[in-house]
């Protein structure tokens, strides 16, 4: 069998009439989708040929396949956590992670590892080396898991499922990131200037620049700087015609963003389906039924970092900050 296979040796059949219209040139074996062939085209490139019957990794020769078995026998497994292990050597390094022992040392930064291969990895990012690449698109990367999660983009993969309402997600991080947004109230994330707290770290770094006042997003073609990327994609798309405007078909109105066009286009029915339980008021969308919620509120629950002034809506704190407060404690923050 034709082992070496480069990235022109998958031809597409994409025939609507075929029930596996994708073929591999090497030893033409036909799939019903494009993902299962570039998963398939990886057996030829690097070589693995046996497949494990029990979590299906492949393997390079069937010496590889037996000693890999181990690891589901339970030949070698660990006493104090259980993990199990195809060798003998495997089980004894790993017998050091419990141990403390950590014998690998950084020559750059002087970090300790308690394995060689994690200290090969750490390495990398001193040198910048990236060996594994993508053979899809030709990016790099300085680990092997981040190659594979990244071909998921090619192949459509999503093996991360959320058990509440059965979303799929290609990453285990955005899987945990969903539920906290979606099917939990807990927020672990807390602004240590005004103690707001939100559900995500992501959110936390975006809310923390209208304290600190940060300007992260430059321009390409000027000097100006830019609290927000969206900011930024307006300023392209204004000042340097960098982009593409999404345009209203009904009164031409022009928009950065394709999200910010549906929220447009809603004002152009005549229903407005969110109504407040306060008050009979009703609105386009969900943010302005939210803001207004504001308006019941017998509380000011938003603090400015600066002064420690409260106010009932977040855009009041930002104006607030940027454009009125006087503390003096300002300047910590510029």
């Amino acid at each position: 069998m034709k082992i070496e296979a480069d990235s022109n040796n998958i031809t597409e059949h994409p025939h609507d009439d075929k029930p596996t219209p994708y073929q591999c040139t090497v030893c033409d074996k036909r799939f019903t989708e494009k993902g299962s062939l570039i998963r398939h085209k990886q057996i030829h490139i690097t070589g693995k040929l046996y497949s494990c019957s029990q979590c299906e990794k492949r393997l390079k020769s069937l010496d590889c396949l037996k000693t890999h078995m181990n690891v589901h026998s339970s030949k070698y497994k660990c006493t104090e956590c259980g993990k199990c292990f195809k060798n003998n050597h495997l089980l004894t390094v790993h017998r050091q992670s419990h141990s403390g022992e950590k014998p690998f040392e950084c020559t750059v930064c002087s970090k300790r590892f308690t394995l060689s291969g994690n200290l090969d990895r750490h390495s990398r990012i001193h040198s910048g080396e990236k060996p594994y690449k993508c053979l899809e698109c030709d990016k790099t990367f300085s680990q092997s898991g981040h190659l594979k999660r990244h071909m998921r983009v090619h192949t459509g993969d999503k093996p991360y499922k959320c058990s509440l309402c059965n979303k799929s997600f290609s990453q285990s991080s955005h899987l945990q990131t969903h539920k906290r947004g979606v099917h939990s109230n807990r927020r672990p994330y807390d602004c240590r200037w005004c103690g707001k707290l939100f559900k995500s770290s992501r959110d936390l770094k975006q809310h923390v620049r209208i304290h600190t006042g940060a300007k992260p997003y430059s321009c390409r073609h000027c000097s100006e700087r830019f609290t927000w990327r969206n900011t930024l994609k307006s300023h392209l798309l204004k000042s340097h015609n960098e982009g593409t405007w999404f345009t209203c078909h009904i009164c031409r109105k022009k928009f950065s963003y394709n999200s910010d066009l549906k929220k447009h286009l809603v004002r152009h029915e005549d229903e407005k389906s969110y109504v407040c339980s306060e008050c009979p008021k009703r609105f386009y969308t969900a943010s302005e039924l939210r803001q207004h919620r504001y308006t019941h509120l017998d509380f000011k629950q938003f603090c400015c970092g600066a002064c420690g002034k409260y106010f009932k809506r977040t855009y009041e704190v930002k104006r607030h900050f940027f454009y009125r407060c006087t503390s003096p404690r300002l300047e910590l923050f510029m």
